[in-house]
């Protein structure tokens, strides 16, 4: 066949050559900056929203300060390190489709060199590095690389989740400056603001941190034993059977302190977690994941329905109720921790034991038998673990959503499908978790507090629908 000088082949497009124009490459830089510079921006606006005139003081600007200045530094590493060095591609470069690479060899820059200034690079267009045979480098996968960065995640958690007490400790609904605080952690001498530390600050975080532990663990558990991943405490109807068992206890008895209905709290959601054990195992397959989130959302109606029966009768249950049911660690004191740290204790060393065969039932019924597990077994000692660790939160703070339903996710975007390593980074990503949302709630509208139930759910909700729009929540 001939063919004459005007024809052309339409499906052949021509490879860019040489360096990116410069006008790409700039756009590209501006959005790495911008994203630098974006939590340094609202850094700089709440920290200029606490001013003394305000209201705000010396360590609350300072913790928010440094927090604005460590996410500025970790979106630098993670884009320009990271990214940029192992892929060649950092976020502002993949939204215009430029890569980054070494101009001798086209090879990526690597972590290192990406993150100090630079000579000897180009930036191109990602045809052409293609073309040229530009190979991103890939992650490490051995079991020794995995390990490693497992550990170091959990180091990096425990970091933070310091740092985030140190600034539960130092922020709150009165200012004070750092040698107040230090004076109050250190040498107290009885002074307003050593009361207000050593009685308030100091045992509300600690409450905060075993409750986000708990929660965060208890929701791990959920999701692996119903194969669920839209499963919190709610699914099993544990906070309804403690609702219930609060209302009766302020309709019944007269109780209205934290303190006098935490039992009661702590025996409704034992009883719920029966209730649904008990239902979702009679017949012949036992407690299967479909039929334990079927009978927990059966028993958290009906118990439900009872607590709406007996907050409409009494007035002082519907008070008492609408108190606790918000969830705060706010106005409990140490000795409400005290009632609730052996359970909690025992809870998380039974979760971190039933790891091994929580991965094996992950991979189903059927596969978990064939290899010699036995299921009613693991799937009793997992429940009684969700319900000593659900059941004691719930019962010191009240019912706090989103954290057994949001934190596994995170945990698991780092750890993967692994238990032995989801349920801990679940317990410190909790902690962290609720405690910062018990510092944002005691800023946001001072002189007053938001509680931690309501600043979770704001920002939980979003979250939740973001799982329910993924298709690969079937995946668990």
């Amino acid at each position: 066949m001939t063919t004459t000088p005007g024809d052309v082949d339409y499906a052949v497009r021509a490879i860019p050559r040489g360096p990116a124009s410069r006008t790409r490459r700039g756009a590209a830089a501006l959005v790495d900056w911008a994203a630098v510079a974006l939590p340094l921006i609202l850094g700089w606006i709440v920290v200029d929203s606490l001013r003394d005139a305000n209201g705000g003081g010396q360590m609350d600007r300072l913790v928010f300060g440094a927090a604005a200045f460590a996410a500025a530094a970790g979106v630098l590493v993670w884009n320009r390190g990271f990214r940029d060095g192992r892929t060649g591609a950092s976020l502002g470069k993949s939204w215009l489709d430029l890569i980054s690479r070494d101009a001798a060899t086209g090879a990526p820059l690597g972590t290192s060199r990406a993150l100090l200034p630079r000579t000897g690079t180009d930036v191109v267009r990602r045809a052409t590095a293609l073309d040229e045979g530009f190979i991103p480098i890939p992650s490490d996968t051995s079991v020794t690389a995995i390990r490693k960065r497992r550990l170091l995640g959990l180091a990096a958690l425990l970091l933070i989740l310091m740092a985030t007490i140190v600034a539960s400790i130092a922020v709150g609904a009165r200012p004070m400056d750092f040698g107040e605080i230090f004076h109050a952690v250190f040498g107290a001498t009885g002074t307003d603001t050593d009361l207000v530390v050593r009685t308030l600050r100091i045992p509300r975080t600690a409450l905060a941190v075993a409750v986000g532990v708990a929660l965060g663990i208890a929701g791990a558990l959920i999701q692996g034993h119903t194969r669920n991943p839209l499963a919190d405490a709610g699914l099993l109807g544990l906070n309804a059977g403690a609702a219930l068992f609060v209302v009766l206890s302020i309709y019944l008895l007269g109780f209205n302190t934290p303190s006098q209905y935490l039992w009661f709290a702590f025996a409704g959601s034992l009883a719920a977690s029966v209730v649904v054990f008990g239902i979702s195992s009679i017949g012949g397959g036992g407690a299967s994941p479909l039929s334990l989130a079927l009978g927990g959302a059966a028993v958290a109606m009906f118990l439900q329905a009872m607590t709406q029966t007996v907050i409409l009768l009494d007035q002082t249950s519907l008070d008492g109720y609408r108190f606790w049911v918000v969830g705060s660690v706010a106005g409990r004191g140490l000795d409400v921790l005290w009632q609730v740290l052996p359970f909690l204790v025992v809870g998380v060393i039974i979760a971190l034991a039933s790891t091994p065969s929580l991965n094996v039932l992950s991979l189903g019924d059927d596969i978990a038998r064939g290899l010699g597990t036995n299921i009613v077994r693991s799937r009793v000692i997992g429940i009684a673990a969700i319900t000593l660790l659900t059941g004691a939160a719930t019962a010191a703070c009240g019912p706090i959503a989103f954290v057994g339903l949001v934190v596994p996710h995170v945990a698991r975007f780092v750890t993967g499908p692994d238990y032995r390593w989801l349920v801990p980074y679940s317990g410190l990503i909790g902690a962290i978790m609720v405690l910062l949302a018990d510092v944002i709630g005691r800023v946001v509208v001072r002189p007053g507090e938001l509680q931690v139930g309501i600043v979770l759910a704001m920002f939980g909700a979003p979250f939740f629908i973001a799982l329910v729009r993924r298709r690969k929540l079937v995946s668990l």
